[in-house]
C-alpha cells in the first residue's frame, strides 16, 4: 500500500534577489519547499532560482499594493496556499540623524521596511485564513537595530523597532486562525548591505570612532530562518537574536 506523500510546503520570500533573502530562498528550495521569489529586479530573482522547477519568479515592489496582491494571487493560482512568508525586503536608508534626514528619505525607508512588510503580511494572513487547512507562519526580518541603534540611522532604526510591534500584533491577531508570527534580528551577517555601512572596513561607533566589526556567513543566518519556518504548528518562535560573535551590540559604543 502506497503512503500518500504530504504536499510540498509553500513559501513566499521577499527581497529574494540578494543577501539574506537569496540564501533563505535557496535553502528552502533545497529543503523541499516551493518558493515564490519576490523582488524588484527580475534578473537577480532568476539567478536565485537557478532553474529550479519549484521556484516562482515574481517581480514585485512591496510598496505597491497592487504588486503585492498580484504576487499572492499568483502563488495561490500556482500552488493553492501559503505556508510561510519570510518578510525580508528592506533598505538601510540614509545616514542621517533626526535633525537632518529629508522627509523624502524618511518616507522612502518607511515605505519599504514597514509599510511593505505590513502589505505582504496582510496578503499572507488573508490567504492563510481562507486556505484549507487553515493557518501558516510569518517570519519578519527585523535587525539588532530593533534593540540598539547605530549612530545616524534614525529611519532604519525606527522601522525596525516598529517591526517588533507589527510582529506581535500579527501573532496576537492570528492566534485564532493557526497563524503565528516571529521575528529574527540579525547582526552583521556578510551581505552587501554591510559593505554600505563599512562593517568590514570600519563602521561608525557611538563615540565617533570607526571600528572593523566581525561578521558571520549569510548561510548561517538562513539556517536560523529555516529552523523557524520548520517548527511544527504546535510551536512558535517569537524572537531570535543572531549576531556575529564578538560584535559590539550588548553595551554598544
Amino acid at each position: 500500500m502506497n503512503t500518500p506523500q504530504p504536499a510540498a510546503r509553500v513559501a513566499v520570500v521577499t527581497g529574494a534577489g540578494s543577501g539574506i533573502g537569496r540564501e533563505v530562498a535557496r535553502q528552502m528550495l533545497a529543503d523541499g519547499y516551493r518558493v515564490a521569489l519576490a523582488g524588484r529586479r527580475e534578473a537577480l530573482l532568476l539567478e536565485t532560482a537557478d532553474g529550479s522547477p519549484d521556484a516562482l519568479v515574481m517581480p514585485c515592489d512591496v510598496t505597491r499594493p497592487d504588486d503585492v496582491e498580484r504576487l499572492f494571487e499568483a502563488v495561490r493560482q500556482q500552488w493553492g496556499r501559503v505556508d510561510v512568508l519570510f518578510n525580508n525586503a528592506g533598505v538601510f536608508g540614509p545616514s542621517a540623524g533626526v535633525d537632518d534626514i529629508t522627509l523624502e528619505d524618511w518616507n522612502a525607508t518607511v515605505a519599504v521596511n514597514l509599510t511593505g512588510s505590513m502589505l505582504c503580511a496582510a496578503a499572507a494572513v488573508r490567504t492563510m485564513k481562507a486556505q484549507e487547512p487553515q493557518g501558516g507562519r510569518i517570519i519578519n526580518n527585523g535587525s539588532i537595530s530593533a534593540h540598539s541603534p547605530r549612530p545616524r540611522t534614525v529611519a532604519y532604526t525606527v522601522t525596525k523597532h516598529a517591526m517588533t510591534g507589527l510582529t506581535k500584533s500579527i501573532d496576537l491577531d492570528g492566534r485564532g486562525y493557526g497563524i503565528t508570527c516571529g521575528q529574527i534580528d540579525i547582526g552583521n551577517t556578510a551581505t552587501d548591505i554591510m559593505d554600505t555601512i563599512g562593517v568590514g572596513s570600519g563602521a561608525l561607533q557611538a563615540d565617533g570612532s570607526r571600528k572593523v566589526e566581525p561578521m558571520f556567513p549569510v548561510a548561517d543566518a538562513a539556517r536560523a530562518v529555516l529552523m523557524m519556518a520548520n517548527m511544527p504548528a504546535s510551536a512558535s518562535v517569537g524572537s531570535v537574536v543572531l549576531t556575529a560573535a564578538g560584535m559590539p551590540f550588548i553595551g554598544r559604543g
